[in-house]
């Protein structure tokens, strides 16, 4: 079966870096577009980020366009999250979806959620 197992959140002040990976089993990863989205308290969940199958497309929310840079290693079955600039409103539960098709480039396009990995932003 399908999981996706995310890790790498954890404290950061304003302005520092966080790196998240999503480690992928259970289906054909090369085949797949994936997502990172993220869960505020008290909020729905928010498109964060996406990227096709092959690379050949990345998708951002405007929220972290400039800040945030999505990536994914094929032959390791991982998708990343590179976070910089980090502000306090960048505090989450940061999960990772696999699309249901090669490309991606929204929340409905995700078949399966990992559990997610928090990532705060504080001083």
């Amino acid at each position: 079966q399908v999981q996706l197992v995310e890790s790498g959140g954890g404290l950061a002040q304003p302005g520092g870096s966080l790196r998240l990976s999503c480690a992928a089993s259970g289906f054909i990863f090369s085949k797949h577009g994936m997502a990172w989205a993220r869960q505020a308290p008290g909020k729905g969940l928010e498109w964060v980020s996406g990227i096709h199958s092959d690379t050949s497309e990345t998708h951002y929310a405007d929220s972290v366009k400039g800040r945030f840079t999505i990536s994914r290693d094929n032959a390791k079955n991982t998708v990343y999250l590179q976070m910089n600039s980090l502000k306090p409103e960048d505090t989450a539960l940061y999960l990772c979806g696999k699309a249901r098709s090669p490309r991606v480039r929204s929340l409905h396009e995700i078949s399966s959620w990992g559990r997610g990995t928090q990532v705060t932003v504080s001083s």
